[in-house]
């Protein structure tokens, strides 16, 4: 539980980097792209070296872990639906209260968002150390990119920096309170890692391929596209020696 309270806190820390790095750092940058690049890499990664596995040995008809992944990619994608379509055509709303419409929608969807996140990370830590840094490791390096476009819409909405910044950290707390809420109903409900597991698996799935993936598809320079593949590689590589590091330790 400590593990992963810490782990918790240190990704809602997280959510400062693109906000201060903000002036400096646009979403075009190209340090944006490398950070989505590795952020598929440490997401792909971590589902198949460590998440689907543990899953799936949690299970006695392994298949009932693949149906949990894949029902969950589909219930993400309502999720992200219903509560990210504030994303879509905010540059087209004018009006104040529409704008306040878009903060209440963007902070609702990333509360939301980073308690899943903890939970996720909770029931890594339940089944091992290692496979719960790692799956931390993962969604830290999403929450780069991700922090800076919600910031944005925060600011454009209407908030000044300071009450962004500061509802930014707040709901990036939501993340313990998911941990805590994990460890507090893991004994009195049975077999629940293995399911928390298959969820954490196909939503870093759904993550990777249809969220992030596709940011990636508007590069049209070739030699950029190959820099891509190198930083997705470097992701995953990221993950396979932190699998063997914290393994020996």
């Amino acid at each position: 539980m400590l593990y992963a309270i810490i782990a918790t806190l240190a990704i809602s820390l997280i959510s400062l980097i693109g906000i201060l790095l903000l002036p400096r750092i646009s979403q075009k940058s190209i340090w944006i792209k490398r950070f989505i690049g590795i952020a598929i890499g440490t997401l792909l990664a971590a589902v198949f070296f460590d998440l689907l596995p543990e899953a799936a040995e949690g299970f006695a008809n392994p298949r009932t872990a693949f149906l949990i992944v894949l029902g969950s990619i589909f219930a993400f994608f309502i999720i992200e639906k219903v509560i990210h379509y504030h994303h879509c055509g905010c540059e087209d709303e004018q009006k104040g209260h529409v704008k306040q419409h878009l903060v209440v929608n963007n902070l609702i969807g990333d509360g939301i968002h980073n308690f899943i996140d903890g939970v996720i990370i909770a029931g890594a830590f339940l089944i091992d150390v290692r496979i719960g840094i790692g799956t931390a490791i993962a969604v830290a390096l999403h929450e780069i990119p991700q922090e800076v476009s919600d910031f944005s819409i925060l600011v454009y909405a209407g908030l000044s920096r300071k009450k962004a910044i500061f509802y930014n950290v707040l709901f990036g707390l939501t993340r313990v309170v998911g941990a805590m809420l994990v460890f507090f109903i893991a004994d009195s409900v049975t077999n629940i890692v293995p399911v928390l597991l298959a969820i954490a698996s196909g939503n870093f799935i759904y993550l990777a391929m249809a969220d992030l993936i596709p940011e990636l598809h508007h590069e049209e320079n070739p030699e950029r596209i190959w820099m891509q593949l190198f930083w997705i590689l470097i992701g995953v590589a990221l993950m396979y020696g932190v699998g063997l590091v914290v393994g020996k330790a």
